[in-house]
């Protein structure tokens, strides 16, 4: 099966980009606070906008929707979806766990994914249609259907507040086993059939669009916590699943927490 030449150009690209994040990775970073208290470093800004120069100059009729700088052309039929560093917390205290991400949304669907980890050398593609490839290898979900048997991840459990807390106590209760951090690194552990199931919350487009298709295409359902396809409309409530049995579990779960909410 020929690569598309989409696939081929995202690798290439996440290659420089494992440069320019290594160059600065354990330096000495100015990191400045974003207007949602989030950090930012020069290194998630060069790494958009190599990533914007080279979509720009490759598929000029393409749209691009990124983090640190303003979407450009989003009612283009194909838009890539670029999160320079995800993870910068990690990336800013030295810690290896995270990525580079890409989607090139076809019509508003992803139809690529891809997660790099510079540090690790890892590397997840997605294409729909095609099995998912870590370090060019096809990998797939674990199979695991039952969450009493489940590993389950979600970067921060202090993110759920409020209402939300009772879907995280939903996760933590059900599952054979709970870890933390990772960020993107998890739909790529979910895809290799390390972890069973993942949840997040608050994401954004950027964070959730490029692990769609790399999570499909490993057999495993994603979706935001009603069962809903992701899209750039998305309200950013994850839930990522190795099976679909494993997925309708944990969303009658979730289900429940927002009917308990509510009554």
């Amino acid at each position: 099966m020929m690569t598309p030449p989409e696939q081929s150009f995202a690798a290439d690209v996440a290659d420089e980009a494992r440069k320019i994040a290594k160059h600065y990775f354990r330096s000495a970073l100015e990191v400045d606070d974003k207007a949602d208290s989030s950090p930012v470093t020069v290194a998630d800004r060069e790494i958009e906008a190599y990533l914007r120069s080279r979509i720009a100059e490759t598929f000029p009729e393409h749209g691009i929707f990124g983090e640190e700088q303003a979407p450009v052309n989003l009612d283009a039929s194909m838009i890539w979806v670029v999160d320079p560093i995800d993870g910068t917390k990690s990336f800013v205290t030295g810690h290896p766990l995270f990525g580079n991400l890409m989607a090139l949304l076809k019509d508003g669907t992803p139809w690529l994914g891809q997660i790099d980890m510079p540090i690790l050398g890892e590397r997840w593609q997605g294409v729909a249609g095609m099995p998912t490839l870590h370090n060019g290898e096809p990998c797939r979900t674990s199979g695991c259907t039952r969450l009493s048997e489940a590993r389950g991840y979600t970067t921060d459990p202090r993110l759920f507040e409020g209402p939300a807390r009772a879907a995280y106590d939903a996760l933590a209760s059900s599952v054979h086993l709970l870890r933390f951090n990772g960020d993107c690194y998890n739909y790529g552990l979910l895809a290799s059939g390390q972890c069973d199931v993942v949840l997040e919350i608050a994401q954004q487009p950027y964070d959730y669009l490029p692990v769609v298709q790399v999570v499909t295409g490993a057999g495993g359902v994603i979706s935001d916590w009603a069962g809903n396809p992701l899209t750039l409309e998305s309200q950013g409530d994850v839930l990522a699943s190795a099976t679909p049995e494993l997925h309708d579990e944990m969303l009658e779960k979730l289900a429940r927490t927002r009917e308990t909410a509510a009554a």
